[in-house]
């Protein structure tokens, strides 16, 4: 059988999000089954130095060449062409993300729908994204597909209420997290030499405070950076005891961040509000190790991996209530009300000073992450490709 997954999504330069979960994804996937032909395919106009090499007898690298306004539209969205599964001769197709495609309705197709953030809170995003989104037109995207993958349950209820698909379409299979990240938790496993070495060579490397409040994702409106400062304002406010703790900001600055650099810019705390910019893949598991605390108070996920990342550290997590974050938390994190200012104040407070509670949400956590691997999605996708 003859496999095309679509790797479009790897092509850049600092992958997060989406990126990071189709390489996972598709390297487990090459991992598990040797007996299937692969044809991995992306499209670039020239150079394409991002894109990973998957080694394997029964892997094959397709490369198209359209400049990507030209493959999107007029080709893809107008004149459903290149047909890209008749192109590449495969059995079943597989898209790890939404995007403009053309397809023959002649395979069995596959499409993962990570969230409907553009449907659900247009407003987050900025004019051009918006466009994007409205160009491609996911209603009539979704129902070219076979099957659609939701990772989360949330995300589910999305697709059948936005756009209208019938929900015997959709399956759920949950992201996974790295077995690296569990692997050196410094709460579940000693600290050997080695990771102590790492743990300092990082806190060099991003000049790191002994002591600090840790969020880590896209800095833009939706994930509520703002509101995180102005409870970190509060905390310090309210609470001296802790005035030793910093607020650290990872993340790679994304659409519409004005307004939450004026809000650090506004802060009597600004000096202990530390913006570390976009951190490499390979250094976030250090860094979860090294904070006191993960905060991740996002006002919408489709499923929210940063914090069962820090979870698997062995780190206490607080989140929101909203959209997947209760499902994919599990019960294993604080959650608190996105909009609620004073309560996430009050949850950073009470996670820096009960030692009890902290211990309850770093057991919590680890077991909670225990539920999420590549292998096991993978496994579940292969099944999907295979029936």
């Amino acid at each position: 059988m003859k496999i095309g997954i679509d790797i479009r999504t790897l092509m850049d330069a600092r992958p997060s999000g989406v990126s990071e979960y189709t390489l996972n994804l598709v390297k487990e996937i090459l991992k598990l089954d040797h007996g299937n032909e692969y044809r991995l395919f992306y499209n670039c106009f020239g150079a394409c130095p991002h894109v990973p090499e998957f080694a394997g007898e029964n892997v094959k690298m397709v490369k198209y060449n359209y400049p990507n306004k030209i493959f999107n539209y007029p080709l893809a969205k107008f004149f459903n062409c290149p047909k890209i599964d008749q192109a590449l001769a495969v059995d079943a197709w597989f898209m790890p993300h939404i995007n403009f495609v053309g397809l023959s309705g002649r395979v069995k197709s596959i499409i993962t729908v990570h969230d409907l953030s553009f449907l659900r809170h247009p407003e987050f995003f900025n004019r051009r994204k918006n466009f994007w989104h409205k160009m491609i037109n996911v209603k009539k995207l979704l129902n070219k597909f076979d099957v659609i993958v939701a990772v989360s349950e949330n995300t589910k209820r999305d697709i059948i209420e936005l756009c209208g698909i019938n929900p015997e379409k959709i399956k759920v299979i949950y992201s996974g997290i790295g077995s690296e990240y569990g692997q050196i938790s410094n709460i579940q496993y000693p600290i050997s030499n080695k990771i102590s070495n790492s743990n300092n060579q990082i806190k060099s490397k991003y000049n790191l405070p002994d002591k600090f409040i840790l969020y880590l994702g896209t800095i833009e409106p939706r994930k509520n950076v703002d509101g995180i400062i102005r409870a970190y304002n509060e905390l310090r406010i309210m609470n001296n005891e802790l005035r030793d703790y910093k607020l650290v900001i990872a993340g790679a600055r994304g659409w519409k961040s004005e307004k939450i650099y004026e809000e650090w810019e506004r802060s009597e705390f600004k000096a202990d509000i530390i913006f570390l910019g976009y951190v490499d893949s390979h250094d976030k598991i250090y860094l979860y190790n090294l904070a006191g605390v993960f905060i991740y108070p996002s006002f919408y996920e489709g499923f929210g991996l940063p914090p069962l990342e820090a979870m698997a550290c062995g780190v206490p997590v607080i989140a929101s209530y909203a959209a997947s974050l209760p499902e994919v938390a599990g019960g294993a994190a604080l959650m608190a009300d996105p909009y609620n200012i004073n309560q996430l104040a009050r949850a950073l407070a009470a996670v820096l000073t009960d030692e009890k509670l902290k211990n309850k949400l770093i057991a919590g956590g680890l077991e909670q992450a225990k539920n999420f691997s590549w292998e096991k999605a993978a496994r579940q996708y292969s099944a999907l490709l295979n029936e």
